[in-house]
């Protein structure tokens, strides 16, 4: 079960060289799985290949064994898999309030607007209501991020894609954050794909580590899970 990515190659139009050759990982149903790989390794690829949005040139994702892309609804796909990207500016609409931005996950999921629900996800990750009627450009990025991070989880989704998620934070957040996503994780029995490049935070929070250089899998090493 979980999902798996099986014998994927990807380039981009207009682009000669493949950015991943032949590269397959798996994860499970409650596990985390570090990606770990310096700038241009093709990690963020990947990342979005297994979110589902980007389709490889070759190659397929498994969902639970089902063919992601087959999933009978886009809201379903959404719902299951959240991605939360390194720059978290691209999560938000720059013209909408947050409180808006953070509304539209539940109408793109099928699901009824639960504004208790949205303030408490929020208020965990330190974003308070009045914050909420701002626009993006008016948080610092730590802020935006972690408000990234809060709006990912609101429709429950099974699998998180987390592409360095913590980048955007001083060492004091990263840590908070860091350790309110492992509760979470343990707590809903979450999957991530932790995407870093960062050697020690990788190890400390996954169960398992994939490298990956210039679009191939050259290392998985199993580790303990970290302990919140």
């Amino acid at each position: 079960m979980g999902l798996k990515i099986d014998h994927v190659s990807h380039r981009y139009p207009q682009q000669e060289d493949f950015v991943l050759k032949d590269v397959s990982i798996t994860l499970e149903d409650s596990q985390i799985v570090g990606l770990l790989g310096t700038s241009g390794s093709g990690k963020s690829t990947l990342g979005q290949i297994a979110a589902g949005l980007l389709r490889p040139a070759q190659g397929k994702v498994l969902y639970n064994d089902e063919p992601f892309q087959a999933l009978p609804a886009r809201e379903k796909r959404r719902k299951r898999i959240q991605m939360i990207f390194q720059h978290p500016e691209v999560s938000f609409n720059p013209r909408l309030s947050l409180d808006k931005s953070m509304e539209e996950v539940y109408k793109l999921c099928g699901k009824a607007y639960n504004t208790e629900a949205r303030r408490e996800m929020a208020g965990q990750f330190g974003i308070y209501p009045e914050q909420l009627k701002r626009v993006p450009a008016q948080l610092s990025g730590g802020e935006l991020q972690r408000l990234a991070i809060a709006r990912a989880l609101l429709p429950e989704p099974d699998i998180l894609i987390l592409d360095e998620p913590t980048s955007m934070l001083d060492v004091i957040s990263q840590a908070q954050v860091m350790r309110m996503l492992l509760a979470l994780q343990k707590k809903r029995k979450l999957s991530y794909l932790f995407i870093t490049h960062d050697v020690a935070l990788c190890r400390y929070v996954s169960d398992k580590i994939y490298t990956i250089e210039e679009g191939v899998i050259v290392k998985d090493q199993q580790l303990n899970p970290a302990v919140v």
